[in-house]
């Protein structure tokens, strides 16, 4: 281990020397991270004391706060989310009646169907395991769901692309947590559609639905309309369903050439300042940073350097130039994250989104970043503490 851990940093020094590190392309320590992170999530949640529903966007920041508390181990962290997963009753959208169940676009009580509804399981699942007194309450209305989900002759529940964020890993976690092969039949169907309506060829990106595949829908300078935020919900949502897939299952490689795919591509069309514009090919189209967007995507090349699936010396440039992005201009001296584009479907020309543009979610896409980038400094650099 001790020499591997040599042979690495040796590595690092050599990358960093060919890629010509700036003084704010450096990497940071493993407590400077940690630090980070402790106070962005004390900042968010003291200033939030009060939860809300399990909708998507309190959901998301879940999402990263439960991979902060897998790295801190910090218990007030873990409690938050609990609190949240017990006010909510442990469901998303509450309906008992499945007879109304609805997958369209709906924020009521019985668009059970619909994925915005459903990513609060990723946490409850993760909870599931990680608290001290398990039980199946917490488990239990997203086995539910999904098996009713899965009874049904529909395919197009992922019919925009954040939804492979909000539901794919609710597939793969609910296949390890019971073993049924059902989920990741299901998982590949219902990709395979949600692929057929909004994936591009040409690049690998995917648009953020139907509405917006190209040339029926153009940028201002009649290009193709990648939104930041909807292909950060896929990146991400792709290095999820990776951590939990079987290395045997029989559509693994589908996905792993869809990340990798996904990773050049973005690699190439990140803007020299660190981040991602909100439409990516036309950074005219709605100018300047945008933190969510940027912030998936840096945890998504994290987690491929971390699980060497992506070759550290072709991706950390990428990464330290995000990283530097999201820590000196993205996050504020009281420990918001700004720049993040509201709630929305795509880029619009026009739009302001400055340093007090903070959102729950983008909050939670800033932690997720940071727990990958700890896990990636920590093997490098340091022990926790």
């Amino acid at each position: 281990m001790r020499s591997l851990l040599i042979c690495l940093m040796g590595s690092f020094v050599v990358l960093l020397s060919s890629c010509h590190e700036s003084k704010n392309d450096r990497l940071p320590k493993p407590q400077e991270v940690k630090s980070l992170m402790i106070t962005v999530n004390d900042h968010w949640q003291q200033t939030h004391p009060n939860h809300g529903r399990a909708f998507w966007d309190n959901a998301a920041y879940h999402t990263g706060n439960i991979e902060v508390y897998k790295v801190t181990g910090i218990k007030r962290f873990l409690d938050y989310s609990r609190g949240w997963a017990e006010y909510n009753q442990w469901m998303g959208a509450k309906s008992n009646n499945p007879a109304e169940w609805k997958y369209n676009y709906g924020e009521t009580d019985d668009h059970v169907l619909f994925g915005d509804w459903q990513i609060c399981f990723q946490t409850y699942i993760d909870l599931f395991q990680l608290v001290d007194d398990p039980s199946e309450k917490m488990i239990a209305r997203a086995k539910e769901v999904m098996a009713y989900q899965m009874r049904t002759d529909s395919s197009d529940y992922w019919w925009w692309a954040d939804g492979l964020y909000m539901v794919m890993p609710v597939m793969t976690k609910l296949y390890q947590l019971t073993g049924e092969e059902k989920y990741l039949e299901k998982l590949y169907e219902y990709y395979s559609y949600a692929k057929s309506i909004m994936y591009d060829d040409e690049t690998g990106l995917f648009f953020r639905d139907a509405k917006y595949v190209y040339p029926k829908h153009k940028s201002l300078n009649k290009k193709k309309d990648f939104w930041a935020r909807g292909d950060g919900w896929v990146f991400a949502g792709l290095a999820k369903v990776l951590s939990d897939l079987p290395k045997d299952y029989t559509y693994y490689n589908v996905f792993l050439e869809d990340y990798k795919r996904m990773a050049q591509s973005l690699k190439n069309i990140q803007q020299e300042e660190g981040y991602w514009t909100r439409s990516m090919l036309d950074p005219d189209h709605a100018p300047g940073p945008e933190t969510s967007g940027t912030a998936f995507f840096t945890y998504g090349f994290l987690w491929g350097i971390n699980n060497r699936i992506l070759d550290q010396k072709d991706f950390l440039p990428t990464v330290l130039k995000a990283w530097n992005y999201l820590t000196t201009v993205a996050l504020q001296k009281d420990g918001s994250v700004g720049y993040v584009q509201p709630i929305g479907e795509r880029a619009i020309p026009g739009q302001v989104v400055d340093r007090n543009s903070t959102s729950n979610f983008g909050t939670g896409a800033f932690l997720l970043a940071a727990s990958e980038m700890y896990k990636y400094v920590f093997q490098l650099q340091g022990t926790i503490d």
